[in-house]
């Protein structure tokens, strides 16, 4: 875990100035998001990296706590954060095991199961922080199998030697109904899914605990 977050340290003001991907898959799976979201409702991020989503969402929330491994990339959230003037979002170090209890309204978690390397257990410490009734919301990468690109398939070749390299993290690769099915087995209904961008798919999926 400290190789892994001083992997994220060292590229957080990279990671800051670079664009997000796919802007409009990004906006459109926002927008979903903001949809169900309630301005009484507690929320909780993991994985939130510079804080993009949650300084965006957080006047749809009464309070909104962004949790992530990588002190450098908090660092960067806490900047973000008081020069947007948002004051309901708290930045804290944290796993998905370590993270505050809660139980909350709604759990996030975007572009961050795929870096898990218990994401079976991380599903089960997320959904006893959802109170019942509650959500889970996920945006997952699922590269297992032929999937993409010519030029995705070249990366995914090289992963093994740039992470050996300390250049890349571990990351998991995984199909959607894999992904799906551990999120039904942690105990969510899915209620609303989709791929944004459909190829290579990332997995968009709100569910429900039940």
């Amino acid at each position: 875990m400290k190789d892994i977050a001083k992997f994220w340290d060292g590229i957080a003001e990279k990671y800051a100035k670079s664009p997000i991907r796919n802007e409009t898959a990004y906006e459109h799976t926002l927008g979903r998001t903001r949809s169900y979201l309630k301005d009484t409702d507690t929320a909780l991020e993991l994985g939130c990296g510079t804080g993009t989503t949650a300084i965006k969402l957080a006047d749809a929330v009464a309070e909104f706590i962004a949790t992530d491994i990588s002190e450098g990339m908090l660092e960067v959230g806490r900047r973000r954060a008081a020069e947007a003037g948002v004051s309901n979002v708290t930045l804290q170090k944290a796993t998905a095991q370590t993270a505050p209890e809660g139980p909350f309204d709604v759990v996030l978690a975007h572009n961050l199961i795929h870096l898990l390397d218990d994401p079976d257990g991380d599903l089960a410490a997320i959904a006893a922080r959802v109170k019942h009734g509650g959500l889970f919301i996920s945006k997952t990468p699922c590269l297992k199998g032929k999937v993409g690109s010519w030029k995705l398939t070249l990366i995914k070749l090289a992963l093994p030697l740039a992470q050996l390299l300390g250049k890349a993290p571990p990351v998991r690769f995984m199909s959607v109904e894999e992904l799906d099915a551990a999120v039904t087995a942690a105990g969510f209904e899915i209620v609303e899914s989709g791929n944004f961008p459909a190829s290579p798919p990332s997995r968009y999926v709100v569910a429900r605990k039940i």
